[in-house]
């Protein structure tokens, strides 16, 4: 079988409905609009979420409002606690962490949370430190350098 020679199955092509072209074509009139009212109106029909002058669903419910930033940063999150795997003395990238599995992706910064100890000193790269951690990590006697 040659590719010029490749037809579709019997009845899987269908010509489109063309729509106003006389009543002898079954679709004209009315153009399978029905008869009066708002949608048969050139330009009519409802809203998305519109229920008829009803108290919309969207606005009895406010959890479901509100906004979203589409431009907020989302960061890659490691606790103080989980930076013991690592020996003393080293130094802790999010190459390093990625390797290690404790974040999931390079594409996103890092940011450092002190929750947990640390006990050795360590030199700590990444884009964000929350105080308590920068705190806990000098204290151990290790360096924080922020990317």
């Amino acid at each position: 079988m040659k590719q010029n020679e490749l037809r579709p199955p019997p009845g899987t092509k269908h010509n489109r409905k063309r729509i106003g072209r006389g009543d002898g074509s079954g679709s004209g009139t009315y153009s399978g609009r029905g008869r009066k009212g708002q949608k048969s109106r050139s330009g009519g029909g409802v809203r998305l979420g519109f229920e008829g002058g009803q108290l919309p669903l969207i606005k009895k419910l406010p959890r479901k409002r509100g906004f979203t930033n589409i431009f907020r940063t989302e960061y890659n999150i490691v606790n103080i606690g989980n930076l013991t795997i690592f020996p003393a003395e080293s130094e802790v990238t999010p190459k390093e962490l990625l390797e290690a599995g404790l974040i999931r992706s390079s594409n996103q910064p890092t940011k450092i949370l002190g929750d947990g100890d640390i006990q050795h000193p360590l030199l700590v790269k990444a884009a964000k430190f929350s105080s308590s951690a920068e705190k806990k990590i000098l204290a151990a006697g290790g360096r924080v350098e922020k990317a």
